[in-house]
């Protein structure tokens, strides 16, 4: 195989870790919102683990996407 066609393979493929984390993001928030929904008064104490999961989540996409780039443009 080609190495550039590698390449241009591993880069899209660290890419779909972002598709991964846009997912992630949203099962966070809405279950966050069902369960407040559901009680109200424990929302406010649930915030910080819905900060912290956002958080997580969204830096293992911008470390995707940073492998992605490494992967085009480094390499």
């Amino acid at each position: 195989m080609d190495p550039i066609a590698a390449k241009y393979i591993g880069a899209g493929l660290a890419c779909m870790g972002l598709g991964g984390a846009g997912a992630g993001v949203g099962i966070i928030f809405g279950n966050y919102l069902a369960a407040a929904v559901r009680n109200p008064s424990a929302a406010q104490g649930q915030f910080g683990n819905l900060i912290f999961g956002f958080a997580v989540t969204e830096a293992l996409g911008i470390f995707s996407l940073l492998i992605a780039l490494l992967l085009l443009f480094a390499l």
